[in-house]
């Protein structure tokens, strides 16, 4: 099975080891960090934060320990702690190896179900020890995930657990396997038409995972007679004494089979979480029609589906590979079971939450699956024998999930704090995450499935190389690189890779492509004061002319340049190549991606005082691409004054540009002229009841370039939030300008947007 994204596997994300350290060192070591949620600028701040005004709260909690919710960050926050016994699938390597994995997971909570976590790492394997140091945490915790721990200790240590702590416990390895299992199983034989009081189970594998699966199937129906559990010494079969213990006894059955081919003999589901290869091809022949085979060995499984459905045609088969359907992946259940558990103040995860969790995915998968998921991974999906659990990038799963087990909390009692309103929870849940991160991962899915070539224009700079590195690694298409071709194979071996000749280098000087590239410019340039030798020379020197012909010739179907030049440079060497979109008008965005929110601020790099009409337009191209990114657009035309007040000569163009949307009808709210308070801040914009903006605006509009450009570069020092940009939009092919500050994540963000044609 999948643990969750913090795993790979190599025949569906490559990279190297080289990259991969890059990535955990670069900006700043680690995947984590902490940031004050409160005002920290001045005395008084700091004075309520800390001596003396925090010796209230203090009282408070004191006086009535249930209001550490109320005053700190308990109720959002889990613990995500490990030894390191038992590492993804490398063993027993240690607490301070298992570091990154355990940054990764409370990276994970946070990106999934907005949960705060923090990273606990163990130097201990004895049990007792855990026990008594992770109890003592509870003060500190809304929750407990642990993580990568060896069986059997791991039963012993969750149990003891569960039983002294009044906080939610579960060890994701365990747990998190099984609700995704038994929800893909739940719908697996509803296809088949079974039901789990009549189904013969065999597991193979009696780790933590497979008994933990083997375990809440029994809760949900099957009966304990159906289930075979083999390990690595065959059957468990009531009376072996070889190689068995109480968590092992627990599932010991009355039968003759001994081996894993004898229990297999008209079985209905196998499920596996053992070694690659476990289950043979002519094993599966044996099992009753229409098998269900569930192979989640990591990384590679029991069997291929493939090789299961080249000798069983009619099988449904889940894996934990993304690159094969129906992945088995933990990441669909325990940011949203904690989500679920954390807002009830839930004492514990108990057997009902679990299960509720679990038809709750199942019950999703059924539904119509929506047009941005179909169009992140390349196709049409909709319920059936593939597709018999949620894409782990459903936006839905926040809040179908995390209500279920918030229900199943308050239904078994042990909800602290029950939901009043469903409905209004349901919302709360909606707008807890910025919908522009999950879109974003699903473009990036959209490009994997369908991948482009992109042109990096600048290959000799080592940022625009790491880039174009982890675009082919990462699975999005080829590189397209623009250099010295000797210049770029060094730079590209001293960056790691093994083979960098099988990287298409376009050197203008020995280039194929330069004698077409010259007869078209000329054709396009002879009438502008060009000369043939004024053409040959910006193809042969200028890498941003020479990379546009490459582009406009299609030997690419996308290109980022600009981290070398300014973006006026770029753009007017770009522009001696390629055109405007058939009545389009480029411009540029800046995204600026907050907690909750995403602005999308323009024109922030082209046109210096755009018309009315010019204004128009950039509002509905605006509005088109932050509906392509999740958002439904609401347009402020900013300026320094607010229906009028202050007067000025500046106005009109707004006014008009307004007007001009009035006449059209666009589908989007949109309003102005008005300043950014008016814009964005509730209060402000209460002064104001006949403003057409029922809530704060997402796209602002500019009145000038020099405004625009200003403000953008100055959110991006100052504000602290994750920018993409500028974007440019409206060239006849997808170019994007990269700023000169840029570092590799940057380009590669940008690559994909121009490849996936979200922008441009």
């Amino acid at each position: 099975m999948a643990e969750d994204l913090t795993q790979t596997n190599e025949s569906n994300v490559r990279f190297t080891e080289r990259e991969a350290l890059f990535y955990h060192k670069t900006i700043r070591p680690g995947k984590i960090e902490i940031i004050a949620s409160k005002p920290m600028a001045t005395q008084r701040d700091l004075s309520l934060a800390y001596s003396p005004g925090v010796a209230v709260p203090v009282q408070a909690i004191y006086d009535n320990p249930a209001d550490a919710y109320e005053y700190t960050a308990k109720g959002n926050l889990v613990a995500v702690i490990t030894n390191g016994t038992a590492i993804l699938g490398m063993g027993n390597l240690g607490a301070l190896a298992s570091k990154p994995v355990m940054e990764g997971k409370a990276v994970l909570f946070k990106r999934f179900a907005d949960v705060d976590s923090i990273d606990i790492e163990l130097n201990s394997e004895d049990p007792d020890a855990l026990i008594e140091a992770i109890a003592m945490m509870e003060p500190s915790f809304g929750g407990i995930n642990l993580e990568d721990i060896k069986a059997p200790e791991c039963f012993v240590i969750e149990q003891a657990l569960r039983d002294r702590m009044k906080i939610p416990v579960m060890h994701d390895d365990q747990h998190g396997t099984a609700i995704i299992a038994a929800a893909g199983l739940v719908n697996a034989c509803f296809l088949t038409g079974r039901e789990f009081k009549d189904v013969k189970v065999v597991v193979n594998g009696a780790g933590a995972s497979a008994l933990a699966c083997t375990a809440l199937l029994k809760s949900m129906g099957v009966k304990h007679q159906n289930v075979t559990v083999c390990d690595r010494s065959g059957v468990i079969w009531r009376g072996r004494e070889s190689g068995m213990d109480q968590w092992k006894s627990a599932h010991a059955i009355d039968t003759t089979a001994r081996s894993l081919e004898d229990a297999l003999e008209g079985a209905d589901i196998f499920l596996g979480l053992s070694a690659a290869g476990a289950l043979k091809p002519e094993w599966v022949r044996k099992m009753a029609k229409q098998p269900i085979i569930f192979a989640m060995a990591n990384p590679d499984p029991e069997i291929t589906p493939p090789d299961a459905k080249a000798v069983r045609p009619d099988c449904i088969v889940a894996t934990g590979r993304s690159d094969y359907p129906n992945q088995v992946n933990n990441v669909l259940g325990f940011p949203f079971i904690f989500r679920g558990a954390l807002d009830v103040r839930a004492t514990a995860i108990n057997e009902e939450m679990k299960i509720a969790a679990a038809n709750a995915i199942a019950e999703l998968a059924r539904q119509q699956v929506p047009e941005e998921v179909a169009a992140a991974y390349g196709q049409k999906y909709h319920f059936g024998p593939d597709y018999i659990i949620p894409a782990p990038f459903d936006p839905r799963l926040m809040e179908v999930v995390s209500s279920a087990v918030a229900k199943a909390a308050m239904d078994s009692g042990v909800a602290q704090k029950p939901i009043e309103d469903f409905d209004a929870y349901r919302h709360s849940l909606k707008s807890r995450l910025n919908p522009t991160t999950s879109v974003l991962t699903q473009v990036y899915e959209q490009v994997m499935a369908q991948p482009k070539r992109v042109i990096f224009a600048e290959a000799e700079n080592e940022i625009v190389l790491r880039a174009a590195i982890q675009y082919r690694e990462f699975g999005y298409g080829e590189p397209v690189l623009v250099g010295r071709t000797e210049a770029v194979r060094a730079k590209l071996a001293e960056l790691g890779v093994e083979h960098p000749d099988s990287f298409q280098i376009e050197n203008s000087a020995v280039s194929s492509h330069v004698p077409a590239m010259i007869e078209m410019l000329y054709q396009r340039l002879q009438r502008r004061g060009f000369m043939e030798r004024d053409v040959r020379r910006m193809v042969n020197q200028d890498r941003n002319v020479f990379a546009s012909a490459l582009l406009k010739l299609g030997v690419g179907d996308a290109m980022v340049t600009g981290i070398s030049r300014t973006f006026a440079q770029t753009m007017r060497e770009v522009r001696q190549v390629l055109d405007p979109g058939e009545g389009r008008l480029p411009f540029g965005i800046h995204l600026l991606i907050g907690k909750n929110s995403t602005v999308f601020l323009a024109d922030t790099t082209v046109n210096e005082r755009p018309s009315a009409e010019e204004l128009a337009v950039i509002a509905r191209e605006t509005a088109a691409v932050a509906r392509r990114l999740g958002h439904e657009p609401r347009v402020a035309f900013l300026s320094y004054s607010t229906f009028g007040n202050p007067p000025g000569r500046y106005l009109e163009n707004i006014r008009e540009a307004v007007a001009i949307l009035d006449s059209e009808n666009p589908g989007f709210e949109y309003e102005g002229e008005v300043a950014p308070d008016a814009a964005l801040n509730p209060t402000v914009m209460a002064n104001y009841p006949f403003s057409r903006l029922t809530a704060p605006a997402n796209v602002l509009v500019m009145p000038g370039l020099q405004s625009a450009n200003i403000s953008a570069k100055l959110l991006r020092e100052l504000a602290g939030s994750p920018t993409i940009g500028p974007m440019l939009i409206g060239m006849e092919k997808p170019v994007q300008i990269i700023p000169m500050t840029a570092i590799a994540p940057d380009v590669l963000t940008l690559a994909v947007l121009a490849a996936a044609g979200v922008v441009g």
